[in-house]
């Protein structure tokens, strides 16, 4: 049997707000088709289906049953990451999935161990980091224009996403919060600049035990917290280097973005990680001011991670953001989270090959297979 050739077939599960950032990009991308969009409310995919021209859609069985899906994107909440990307695999189509791929270390082993005995690929989001803005300062990096790596820093500080989601509950049970929601694009970023990490250590907080809902209809509703709403940590990598974190839902207002890479010449201030492009700067020691660089290479959105894996499963390569790399960042934000209830150091078990780096000529807009 010849192996498939031409646009690879791609099925939604999950019709909620992220969905319409992924359909924004992948209906536009001449090697992917959208053939199905199913989620647990059938007329919740149906309203989105209509809204993008999708001819298939009900509920999840639509999209697990059309043969000519081969990957599907998993678009649900965390909690049901592990259960719905089993069921993906089990029905022998590749996963992408949004992050976090799961939300403890034993549903990413047996994720990962169901992945490799099936021969099918996991891939996981956040697909920004193969965006213009971070490829562009993680090509500085590599050329060595601030020297040998030493340390970094990243900060998330914003007063919540309570004010503007319609349905932010889930931001704030298990497998979220600011670490799991935010940090995995910050996380993700140093792990393309600094390798693997070893150990990491923390302190949290939690300012509030409920939030109110402040639109959508549900406005004026409170909901419960149940994870730290700030996180403060330490992260130590394999290779030698450090950096210092911050996630938190706790300000007054939005605070700006913070993605700094040091080294032993000078340091680059990366654009915001949650972003597919944004200026890179670079300070040499001794200079006076900072030199912008601007953006060069991929610019898309959403979707971006699912094409380069689709690419790549014609091309019989592996794909770039892989289940390991997504399970490695997993295994840091639980760490960073165990760290915050004890006073020191929580190892990191896991590791990750890093991917490299996206071709600068990679056109999302092009036809290529």
């Amino acid at each position: 049997m010849s192996a498939p050739s031409g646009p690879v077939g791609v099925g939604i599960i999950g019709a909620g707000v992220i969905a319409a950032q992924y359909l924004d990009q992948l209906t536009a991308y001449p090697d992917v088709e959208v053939r199905a969009l199913g989620d647990l409310r059938p007329e919740a995919a149906a309203t989105r289906a209509e809204q993008y021209g999708i001819g298939a859609h009900g509920p999840v069985a639509t999209v697990l049953e059309d043969p000519g899906i081969e990957i599907v994107i998993n678009l649900t909440i965390p909690a049901a990451h592990h259960d719905v990307s089993r069921s993906i695999l089990a029905s022998g189509k590749h996963v992408w999935t949004e992050k976090p791929l799961v939300t403890t270390r034993e549903q990413a082993d047996a994720l990962l161990a169901d992945a490799r005995q099936r021969g099918l690929r996991l891939g996981g989001a956040p697909d920004t980091v193969l965006g213009a803005g971070i490829q562009t300062g993680l090509r500085a990096l590599r050329d060595g224009e601030i020297g040998e790596p030493r340390s970094a820093v990243a900060r998330f500080r914003s007063p919540g996403p309570e004010s503007w989601h319609p349905g932010p509950d889930f931001l704030f049970q298990r497998g979220a919060g600011p670490l799991y929601d935010m940090g995995p694009y910050y996380l993700t970023s140093l792990v393309l600049a600094h390798g693997p990490v070893a150990s990491v250590s923390a302190v949290g907080s939690q300012s509030v035990t409920t939030r109110t809902i402040g639109s959508g209809p549900r406005a004026g509703e409170h909901v419960a917290v149940e994870v730290p709403t700030r996180v403060q940590g330490l992260l130590r990598f394999a290779g030698g280097t450090s950096a210092a974190v911050e996630f938190s839902f706790d300000e007054a207002l939005d605070r700006p973005h913070v993605l700094e890479l040091s080294g032993s010449t000078g340091s680059l201030a990366l654009p915001d990680p949650n972003q597919f492009t944004g200026v890179t700067s670079r300070a040499l020691r001794g200079a006076e001011d900072w030199t912008e660089r601007e953006p060069v290479g991929a610019i898309g959105g959403r979707g971006l991670g699912t094409l380069e894996m689709a690419r790549a499963l014609r091309a019989g390569r592996p794909h770039r953001l892989t289940g390991e790399l997504a399970a490695h960042v997993l295994d840091i934000m639980i760490g960073l989270e165990e760290a915050t209830r004890i006073d020191g150091s929580v190892p990191v078990a896991t590791t990750a090959t890093v991917p490299e780096l996206l071709p600068e000529d990679f056109d999302p807009l092009a036809a290529t297979l």
